[in-house]
């Protein structure tokens, strides 16, 4: 069939919504959030904030990893003494990365009479189901705001559906029972967290907060649930969103329930920044969740952040593991070398790299790549052809694969993206 008899198929990249503009600042790192920003990543620490070197250097390997913003938690005196020692200790390992104070149940006193801590901190995360009840509310959530227009600081009122406001879901739970058509409880429990976070976001502009320094985020832990919840969030609200599938698990499980949750929102054009709330396996970096959380921005085309190894899956046609090992190897000698290269090498992250296990589709998605290479599967001669720019440019062959095809890569690195490559 020719083209002529074919509709045009549109690239489906997802439209933007339209979010206000805020910004986190440190020192002169400005993070630009929502408008027309790139989807930001977060992390969190799990150190304790008072251990100032321990956390000092998670936080240095989270952003290495790739997270534009680390939150840490702001829980006792001594975590709050401890965030401006944790910011110049930051600051003299060259991580300018903001930080972000993460409070519940007293951060109305820390942010209060901890004003060292106040300043150090680029964004406060606040949980209004968790910043007091009854009459002290009202007065220790203006505490808060206070404090983070004092500092010109950015907030973001987090809602949690295990710590939601009791009082407003009651409310809510009653007034449907009134109704003539009551929704579900399911449905109630949804507009009781979009609800706290606008209600929230409104009280802190009464008390005179521009609305560039609020961002919102309702957070849950089922994936049919969140997408529910933010796309009614969205519909109701022009403030930036914050994305995360809360408590999403460890392992598999957790990386795709979030990678599923977040994808539909983002692919609607709903999220301006995104956390992967993973529960380390035993032995597993901290820096995990900043992987995943890249490697969806990136699989969806929104951001681009290290460079992409194509490889086969493998068949009865590759009984050797030499291209999973080497697949390996290459994926790892790229990421492990970014830090590096995002300075030395500007535009390295789009490069595309295939390593492929034999020759059925091995030449093909070689040429497709920028450097590709298809190693011999079972019973082909002991050659693997690589592939450069589209064309074949040599083979490879003997014991030395591997390393020689590695060798490749880095030359052709610094030849394409080196600071003293040609002029186009």
């Amino acid at each position: 069939m020719s083209l002529a008899n074919c509709s045009l198929i549109d690239v489906a990249y997802p439209a933007p919504r339209r979010s206000r503009q805020a910004r986190v600042v440190w020192g002169a790192r400005v993070v630009t959030i929502g408008g027309d920003a790139p989807v930001r990543v977060q992390s969190m620490t799990n150190t304790d904030t008072v251990d100032v070197i321990g956390t000092a250097i998670q936080v240095k390997e989270l952003a290495q990893a790739g997270s534009e913003m680390v939150r840490i938690t702001v829980n006792t005196p001594e975590a709050a003494q401890a965030v401006p020692h944790l910011r110049e200790q930051l600051d003299r390992m060259g991580v300018d990365v903001p930080l972000v104070g993460d409070f519940h149940y007293n951060g109305h006193r820390l942010l209060t009479e901890f004003p060292a801590c106040a300043e150090a901190l680029s964004k406060y995360r606040i949980n209004p189901g968790n910043v007091g009840k009854g009459d002290k509310k009202d007065r220790q959530f203006a505490q808060m705001i206070e404090a983070a227009m004092r500092y010109d600081k950015v907030v973001r009122i987090g809602v949690n559906w295990g710590s939601l406001d009791q009082e407003l879901l009651a409310a809510l739970m009653d007034e449907n029972a009134r109704s003539a058509e009551p929704w579900s409880a399911q449905q109630v429990m949804y507009q009781a967290l979009v609800n706290s976070a606008l209600q929230s976001a409104q009280a802190a502009r009464d008390l005179g907060m521009k609305p560039e320094q609020i961002i919102l985020s309702c957070k849950v832990s089922g994936v049919q649930d969140l997408i529910s919840v933010y796309r009614g969030l969205a519909a109701r609200c022009d403030y930036p969103l914050h994305l995360g599938l809360t408590e999403a698990g460890m392992g598999t499980k957790g990386t795709v329930a979030s990678a599923a949750a977040l994808s539909i929102l983002l692919q609607e054009g709903i999220g301006d920044t995104i956390r992967v709330s993973l529960t380390p396996q035993p032995g597993e970096a901290r820096t995990q969740e900043v992987v995943v959380a890249l490697e969806i921005l990136q699989a969806l085309g929104l951001r681009t952040f290290v460079p992409s190894v194509t490889a086969c899956p493998g068949c009865g046609r590759t009984t050797s593991t030499v291209f999973q090992e080497l697949a390996k190897q290459i994926d790892d000698f790229l990421r492990a070398q970014m830090p590096v290269w995002r300075s030395r090498y500007p535009g390295v992250e789009n490069l595309k790299v295939a390593v492929m296990g034999c020759i059925v589709n091995g030449p093909g998605e070689s040429k497709h790549a920028d450097i590709g290479i298809s190693l011999p599967g079972t019973g082909e001669a002991p050659a693997a052809p690589v592939f450069i720019d589209g064309e074949k440019a040599l083979t490879l062959r003997g014991d030395r694969i591997a390393d020689e095809f590695m060798a490749l890569v880095q030359t052709y690195i610094e030849r394409r993206f080196g600071q003293d490559r040609p002029a186009a």
